[in-house]
């Protein structure tokens, strides 16, 4: 195979009755089959060729995740062009800077607002020949065109068999958690290696129904859009975040992938909804908690049941967790997550729950998938082994090093950078991790985020993070510091979601602004610092918290897409609360 497109036109010969995407209507939902896609994909190829679109050139995508998506990729692809992603959540400078880097010469803008954001900056975009937008009007502009208007004619499969394996695919530009983003550049090879490497592993058939939310801009949207293609999985697209708890009643999906933060947020909506409640049935679920949890830790271990063990596992499961299986449709077989650290309790949690949560590992510079954990075999705390293919070594200095056909070609126009990325053909993930007695993967932080202390000692900000949001279920965000500091300190967020009914039900402030100093706040979060500190050495612990008032989002630019902290932006606009933490 040598192309994603060739891929596709594989697809469609297969099977090409089968149903391919499922998209959100105003009554309800609707299906388009595989031949449809590339029907779809053809005229929209060749409108793109006519446009400019092929060998060498590149296509900006600024949307979020929906049908369109990718249909505008795959069709970009078949032209010979690259595709370059852009998060809707971008501003308009942050856009026009991965445009021009990039070298773009179309970008297909989602809608009114997006176009909008192009315009305001029109002038550093001497290269954009064309704006197509999916949802809007291109008004009397000629430089913007609706998406429906772009088709062509030529020779589709003639441009498809041109395409190579080593030729540009996707920039994908990292979201710069500590500086200025650099594209990435993943070859076609790249992609069809991953996506060769999960079918491999036997974890999803034709049979299953892919529910897709993340951010298609994310390579780990991208590597589950090629997945699917390669083994003709069915999946339901809806970006809408607001209607993931919505979708996955409605949709009944068998796998979803996700980052930590949506895990954490079901998980603490649930546990704070049974101490609402209270009384019998915060003790059923209490119980039944310790119960499930002491069944994955067994299984976990290889270890047998004893009768009575699974007779209490079976009333817990009939009592609380199938419950809670229903929530998403009943019908789920696995999560999988990725993009951040997943909580180890969190995980047990839902393997308790028969929500097995599979974490797996990788960089936008692997093609976002290299390592992953085994439903037969999960190693909560870890990401697993890696996949077929991909080779991992540690350095000296405790650095997770990757080789194999998954990693990037290069940064694009950066040669500096890249001969630092990548050494001797392996790449320098900047993670920290070990690998256990089964080869599987732990990764205790990353090597530019470790803290380190006055005293000379380090310190993992992600793990205390990770521990303190799953000991508390009022936390939304935590930001650990204390780089060359005496001791270590964090900022707390609320989730308000989950916070405002506890928050009634207690009698307590509705607004964060008043709710984050009452006492009877603060005490829940201390509880939660103090259960994480009892587990850590002295100069591990987290001597002092601020709550703040406002949540980190993307939007606020405190997080990346993938919902993971900023943590320089977070330093520098909480500046004044971190160095209070010292004063004196």
């Amino acid at each position: 195979m040598s192309s994603i497109p060739a891929l596709l036109r594989d697809r469609i010969a297969a099977t090409p009755d089968a149903e391919a995407y499922r998209v959100p209507t105003d009554d309800g939902w609707e299906s388009l089959s595989w031949r449809e896609v590339g029907e779809r994909v053809r005229g929209l190829a060749l409108g793109l060729a006519a446009l400019g679109a092929g060998p060498g050139r590149r296509v900006s995508i600024l949307c979020s995740t929906r049908l369109e998506w990718i249909l505008t990729d795959l069709a970009v692809l078949a032209t010979g062009a690259a595709t370059t992603t852009i998060y809707p959540s971008n501003t308009a400078a942050e856009a026009a800077f991965v445009i021009t880097d990039s070298g773009s010469t179309i970008v297909v803008a989602e809608n009114d607002e997006q176009v909008a954001k192009l315009r305001s900056v029109r002038e550093e975009l001497p290269g954009v020949t064309r704006v197509i937008v999916v949802d809007g009007s291109a008004g009397d502009d000629e430089w913007v065109v609706p998406l429906d208007s772009v088709t062509g004619e030529g020779d589709y499969d003639a441009m498809v068999d041109a395409i190579t394996e080593d030729d540009l695919a996707t920039l994908i530009y990292t979201s710069g958690t500590t500086g200025r983003p650099k594209g990435v550049e993943l070859t076609h090879d790249n992609w069809l290696y991953a996506a060769d490497a999960v079918r491999q592993l036997g974890l999803i058939s034709p049979a299953d129904l892919h529910f897709l939310w993340l951010p298609l801009s994310h390579s780990f949207g991208k590597l589950l859009e090629v997945v699917m293609i390669g083994i003709g999985v069915p999946t339901a697209i809806d970006g809408r975040l607001d209607k993931i708890a919505d979708n996955l009643g409605v949709v009944r999906p068998t796998i979803m992938a996700a980052a930590p933060r949506i895990f954490e947020k079901i998980h603490n909506t649930v546990v704070a909804s049974m101490r609402r409640e209270g009384g019998a049935k915060l003790r059923i679920f209490e119980w039944a908690r310790r119960t499930g949890i002491r069944v994955s830790r067994a299984r976990q271990r290889g270890a047998s049941l004893p009768l009575t063990t699974r007779a209490e596992y079976a009333l817990a499961d009939r009592l609380v967790f199938a419950k809670l299986r229903e929530r998403f449709g009943g019908r789920v077989r696995y999560f999988i997550s990725g993009a951040a650290p997943l909580n180890t309790d969190i995980a047990e949690f839902f393997d308790a729950a028969g929500l097995t949560i599979l974490e797996g590992y990788g960089l936008t510079e692997s093609s976002a998938g290299s390592f992953l954990n085994r439903p037969d075999a999960p190693r909560f705390g870890t990401v697993g082994p890696p996949l077929p293919g991909t080779e991992v070594r540690i350095a000296d200095d405790g650095e997770i090093l990757i080789g194999g056909r998954g990693v990037m070609r290069g940064y694009h126009g950066l040669p500096e950078e890249t001969a630092a990325a990548l050494e001797d053909g392996w790449l320098r993930t900047g993670d920290i991790g070990e690998l256990d007695e089964a080869g599987r993967l732990r990764i205790t932080d990353r090597k530019k985020e470790l803290i380190k202390t006055s005293g000379g000692k380090y310190v993992a900000p992600t793990h205390l993070e990770g521990s303190i949001k799953a000991a508390c279920p009022y936390v939304s965000h935590v930001f650990v510091h204390g780089d060359r500091r005496n001791y270590v300190t964090a900022l707390v967020t609320l989730d308000m979601d989950v916070v405002a009914p506890w928050a009634a039900a207690e009698s307590l402030p509705a607004d964060a602004e008043a709710l984050r100093e009452h006492p009877r706040m603060r005490e829940e979060i201390q509880k939660a610092v103090d259960q994480v500190n009892a587990d850590q050495a002295s100069y591990a612990t987290v001597k002092k918290f601020a709550i703040l008032a406002e949540d980190f989002t993307v939007e606020t630019g405190e997080l990346t897409a993938s919902l993971k902290i900023r943590r320089k932006i977070v330093e520098e606009r909480h500046g004044k609360t971190l160095d209070g933490f010292y004063d004196g």
